[in-house]
């Protein structure tokens, strides 16, 4: 995957996406004694960076294939991010979820016209239903975050945060999946300058950073975090990158999840989901080794649960 590639992506999904603003705070600069760029996916269509990923899934399809469609299996983000992609290239978006789901999930992804089918919240029985729904409609599957198209696609927000400040010396990304810190890493290795990729990720969910050590992909036993878009685990199309291209994986406890969450509602006052400030509770957690530095902080969403904040 070559510079040109990832170039060609982001001029492929430019006309579908938002180009996203960078923040700064002088304040939380002070706090981690850093210098910090937040790429704000928060603001992005749907609300998360999943949206560039999902659009180019889609438009990397031929014509034949694209017109019956794309399936995936999500709860979360890429649910909403597929079926509005979907929508906006007038595709049919068949979305499997789990009963357990919470309502507002299921309305956002009607809301973008996806169609949902409701399974046992197993993954054997996620997979069965969507290679069912392949089966009956000739529709593609696209993995949330196990695809090389979604995974060039998440690239692009560094890709764009490092045309924004080419000075940068690192890019921190939360981990979940894989797909956002094997996308930022490609962007990293191609667009930086002598710039490096790192993870942050709960203490609680870190089966990437255990992958790193043990070189194959672990699983989580449990994953008790309040970052529940970091719950998933890494697959093997990002993997190989993630072990070539990301230079460490930082782990944080939640009180330090939540103490970075706050700390950007209250001194940048937008609202971001606490996936999204591990990567600030990493820098502040290591301080000492980021000093001086200029750090870009990708935020990866904002979709919050109103209802239900930790703080």
């Amino acid at each position: 995957m070559g510079k040109t590639q990832l170039k060609t992506v982001l001029e492929r999904i430019k006309p579908h996406i938002h180009r996203t603003p960078v923040l700064t705070s002088s304040l939380i600069n002070e706090i981690a004694g850093t210098n910090l760029y937040f790429k704000c996916e928060n603001f992005q269509k749907m609300g998360a960076f999943k949206m560039r990923g999902a659009t180019n899934a889609i438009l990397s399809l031929p014509e034949e294939k694209r017109s019956k469609g794309v399936v995936t299996h999500s709860s979360g983000n890429f649910a909403q991010a597929l079926s509005l992609a979907a929508k906006s290239l007038k595709v049919p978006a068949y979305i499997v979820m789990p009963e357990s789901a919470p309502e507002v999930k299921k309305a956002a992804v009607r809301t973008y016209q996806g169609i949902i089918t409701e399974c046992p919240s197993t993954l054997k029985d996620r997979e069965e239903t969507a290679k069912r729904i392949q089966e009956e409609t000739g529709a593609t599957f696209v993995h949330p975050s196990n695809d090389i198209d979604v995974i060039l696609g998440q690239g692009t927000a560094a890709i764009e945060l490092l045309e924004d400040h080419p000075e940068l010396d690192i890019i921190v990304s939360p981990v979940g999946g894989g797909g956002l810190i094997a996308g930022s890493a490609l962007a990293v290795k191609h667009f930086g300058n002598n710039c490096i990729c790192i993870g942050g990720e709960p203490l609680e969910a870190d089966d990437a950073w255990r992958s790193l050590k043990s070189g194959k992909i672990e699983s989580n036993e449990s994953a008790n975090t309040i970052a529940d878009g970091l719950k998933t685990q890494l697959g093997n199309q990002n993997f190989p990158i993630i072990l070539n291209h990301v230079q460490e994986i930082i782990r944080v406890s939640e009180d330090e999840i939540k103490s970075a969450l706050r700390l950007i509602w209250e001194r940048m006052k937008i609202i971001v989901e606490p996936s999204s400030a591990v990567a600030l509770a990493a820098v502040i957690k290591e301080k000492n080794r980021f000093q001086n530095k200029n750090i870009g902080i990708i935020i990866s969403g904002g979709n919050v649960d109103l209802s239900n904040l930790p703080f």
